[in-house]
């Protein structure tokens, strides 16, 4: 395995980015990063809520997270980033993959993971969503839904994260045999 590949892994929150990523990190033997708004969060004692607030009044939050995700990725040997905009902000990535899958079952995903009614869930995710967009676009000129460009895009909607896998991992043999 090529150990200074750089694969890099988007999606909207609740798409599998952060299992997936760290799945084939694990499989490939490469570094997992995913420095998120969350990881913030932590960081400075605060909640995701809050966290948020202050990046939809406060572009250097993004820029913040944003510039340590790449930075680290910059770093000696492989990883896979994964992030919101990994493929967009690592443009020396080997292998940019998109991940894609329905409001509905990213709601749903994300009540499994961290519990919540779906209605409230659903609601706050596409908030979320749009608030994303807006800064994304507003602080990079990034528009998160073209990702056209991505290496591969999959849809997540009815397959589990092993598989998600598989299909990224024979993408990064068919680019080890070219």
């Amino acid at each position: 395995m090529e150990k200074n590949i750089k694969i890099a892994i988007s999606g909207r929150s609740g798409c599998g980015n952060t299992t997936v990523s760290k799945m084939i990190a694990d499989t490939l033997g490469l570094r997992f990063i995913n420095f998120t708004f969350r990881s913030l969060a932590k960081e400075r004692n605060l909640d995701l809520k809050d966290i948020l607030e202050l990046a939809s009044k406060d572009d250097s939050i993004d820029m913040e997270v944003d510039t340590r995700q790449v930075a680290i990725a910059r770093g000696d040997g492989g990883c896979v980033l994964g992030s919101r905009l990994a493929i967009w902000m690592l443009k020396e990535a080997d292998l940019k993959i998109y991940l894609d899958a329905t409001a509905n079952i990213r709601a749903q995903r994300i009540v499994n993971r961290e519990g919540g009614s779906l209605a409230e869930v659903a609601a706050f995710t596409a908030d979320r969503d749009k608030q994303d967009y807006d800064r994304y676009l507003r602080i990079y000129n990034i528009d998160t839904n073209d990702y056209n460009f991505a290496d591969l895009i999959i849809n997540t909607d009815n397959i589990n994260p092993q598989q998600i896998t598989d299909l990224i991992v024979e993408k990064v043999e068919n680019l080890k045999a070219k």
